[in-house]
């Protein structure tokens, strides 16, 4: 009986340990991303430039100096700069099997990442929300206009939103990764992940010049009617360039 018992303990380690390759691999013929978003019909495509993959800044140095940045130039961001801070949070570093810049729990990539743009906010793209697609490293208009103040009043009135020249919202699609692992997936799983991505955007942020904060406090169905969608949002996150730079 004991032998038995752990030969199944066993067996189970190693379908513990193999599911999330198994997973890859799953995601890497059907798309990746799991779960298709709420958001239905054709939307408008942007392709961005290329995401550089070095810089002239240490990642130690980075660490060093990341700070929560609240205060920003009134100066627009590039579309190069949007670009390398959506491949930051959710690029694709892997085409094979679809692993990306942050890890996910079995590979089951619950985020999603929407970008709302102010007037005069990026160089060459118009105000509006934007939803970043990992695969094809582009952006799909979600809606156009400047939502800035709406967003700001969704989060408590914090003016350094509004103020900002662009805002990353982070939502989730939690059934992606309950599926798999049921309520250890929401209550452990999905919220590590977005950490992970969190600091991925500030450590980017610095050696882009930018500044960010990562922002909990709004008022979740306020933010889901400006993003269009019925998604979790889990964080938002000003950017804009940093006064007096690193």
């Amino acid at each position: 009986m004991f032998e038995v018992g752990e030969l199944v303990k066993r067996r189970a380690f190693i379908a513990y340990i193999l599911a999330p390759a198994l997973s890859a691999i799953v995601l890497a013929l059907i798309g990746f991303g799991g779960r298709d978003r709420r958001i239905s019909g054709p939307l408008e495509k942007i392709p961005l430039p290329s995401p550089r993959y070095d810089s002239s800044l240490s990642i130690e140095y980075a660490l060093k100096v990341r700070r929560s940045i609240r205060e920003y130039e009134n100066k627009p961001l590039t579309l190069d700069q949007v670009a390398q801070l959506a491949w930051a949070a959710q690029g694709i570093t892997d085409k094979s099997y679809g692993f990306r810049t942050a890890p996910s729990a079995g590979a089951t990539y619950p985020l999603e990442i929407y970008i709302v743009v102010k007037e005069n906010g990026v160089a060459g793209l118009s105000e509006g929300v934007y939803h970043y697609l990992p695969r094809e490293h582009e952006l799909e208009v979600v809606k156009r206009g400047d939502y800035s103040r709406e967003l700001m009043s969704a989060c408590l009135d914090q003016e350094w939103v509004r103020e900002a020249a662009i805002n990353i919202v982070i939502t989730a699609i939690y059934e992606r990764t309950t599926d798999r692992y049921r309520e250890r997936g929401k209550i452990r799983y999905v919220h590590m992940e977005v950490g992970h991505v969190g600091q991925n955007i500030y450590l980017q942020c610095v050696s882009l010049g930018l500044g960010c904060v990562v922002i909990g406090a709004f008022y979740n169905e306020e933010v889901k009617k400006i993003l269009g969608v019925n998604e979790e949002p889990l964080y938002v996150i000003p950017v804009g360039v940093k006064k007096g730079g690193w």
